[in-house]
Order: C-alpha cells, then structure tokens, then sequence
C-alpha cells in the first residue's frame, strides 16, 4: 500500500470516528441521577432536579403500576408548590380533547373522509394552493400532534422504566413554555432548545434514554408541545 493511500484511510477513519462521536454527542443529555433509599425503593426526581419522592415497596430495577406513578407524580407535585407557593403555574388545555384536535375529529381531519386521498397536493411548491391541499396539510399537521399527545401520555412509548409519563407533572402540556427556547437550561448547565429539556426529563424523572435528533417521537413531541401554546408570542430566553 502507497503511503499516499494509507494517508488517505487514516484521514477517512478519523472522519468517520469523528461522526460517531458528533452523532452520540447530539443524544447525550447530562443525568442526574436520584438520591437513594435508605429502604431500596425507587426514587423519582421532578422536572427541577431537586424535588424527589421515593415509590414505597417498589425496588430498583422494579416497574411500578401506573396508579404508583400517578401517585409518586402528584406527591412530587404537591411538594413542588409547597416549596414555590408563589410561582405561576400556567395550565395549558388548548387540545385537552384526544378525540378531538383543531376542531377536527380524528379520521374525518379538515372534513376530508378518512382513507387514500389521491394526489397529497394539487398546486406546486412556489404556487398556488388549493383549499384541498390546505384541508390536507392541516389533517396530516393534526395527526402529527395527536401523535405527540400519545407519546406524552403514553410513558411505554416515551421508554420510561418507571411508569411515569410526561402528562403526570405536565398535564396537556402545561408549564412546558416551548415558546421560551432558547433559553439557558438550569438543569443542562447551557443554553439548550426544547427538544434538549425533553431528552433531560425522558432520561431523568421517566428513566429513559434520551430520543435521537431524527427519532418521529422526539419530533412529535416537539410538535404536541408547540400546538399547546398555539397564538403565545415567541419570546426567547425567558424564565
């Protein structure tokens, strides 16, 4: 082998390892572990990565039921307000509705019935539209936040090890302010988008393992916390 060529591989192998290390860089999210119990059980962190509770009877390495995780969820909660009673705690229920989204109704979305549609779009990408293809996009735009809204309360789909899912301590998406990002995240130690504080509390309060850049439930979830605060101003930054 010339060593032109062994140069070249090299340079290729270090590109290629420096791809790796770039992609598993994008998931990583710090974790902040929980502290233990004395009695073995399995301790749950909030959100703020301070308030924790702790699942009676339930060992590490246990699954708890959904009714202990609703429970430890509301204990948690319970202990957040009492240590902040004078902070704002936004409700959010602007797609309370699963059935029911944008004042359409899932498999009839923008009135168009339920099946293959044909064409997904009459006019062309710089042209006109039309109202078919707004109907159409709007439908599909729907279906991909009723999405997002299953995987928040769905804590298998989010990969939590302990039962517990998003809407537990953020009911419809409530006091997620996706329009405050970026911003800077106390919790990530940087300024961080909002897909980083999902990967943060996936990993850290539900006990899973952060969602890739391009995995559809990461995006869906974006997109059902978004659509929860539909007409907010943007205001980047804010705490």
């Amino acid at each position: 082998m010339t060593p032109r060529r062994t140069l070249m591989l090299l340079v290729l192998s270090t590109l290629g390892a420096g791809a790796v290390v770039l992609a598993q860089s994008r998931t990583r999210v710090d974790r902040h572990p929980s502290p233990p119990s004395f009695s073995g059980n399995v301790v749950v962190a909030l959100c703020d990565g301070e308030t924790t509770a702790e699942i009676p009877g339930v060992k590490e390495g246990e699954t708890p039921t959904p009714a202990q995780a609703r429970d430890v969820a509301d204990r948690l909660m319970a202990a957040w307000r009492e240590k902040n009673p004078s902070a704002r705690w936004e409700e959010s229920v602007r797609l309370a509705a699963a059935e029911q989204v944008g004042g359409t109704v899932q498999g009839e979305a923008g009135g168009l019935p339920a099946g293959p549609q044909g064409a997904v779009q009459e006019g062309h990408t710089y042209g006109a539209f039309s109202e078919r293809d707004q109907r159409i996009w709007a439908a599909e735009t729907d279906k991909f936040v009723q999405e997002g809204r299953r995987v928040f309360h769905d804590s298998k789909a989010l990969g939590s090890t302990i039962a517990v899912s998003c809407d537990m301590c953020h009911p419809d998406g409530a006091n997620t302010h996706p329009e405050t990002y970026p911003k800077f995240q106390v919790q990530l130690g940087r300024v961080a988008l909002l897909r980083d504080m999902i990967n943060w509390c996936i990993q850290n309060p539900t006990r899973g393992k952060p969602l890739v850049d391009d995995d559809p439930r990461l995006k869906a979830l974006e997109a059902y916390i978004l659509a929860q605060r539909k007409g907010t101003p943007l205001e980047y930054g804010k705490h």
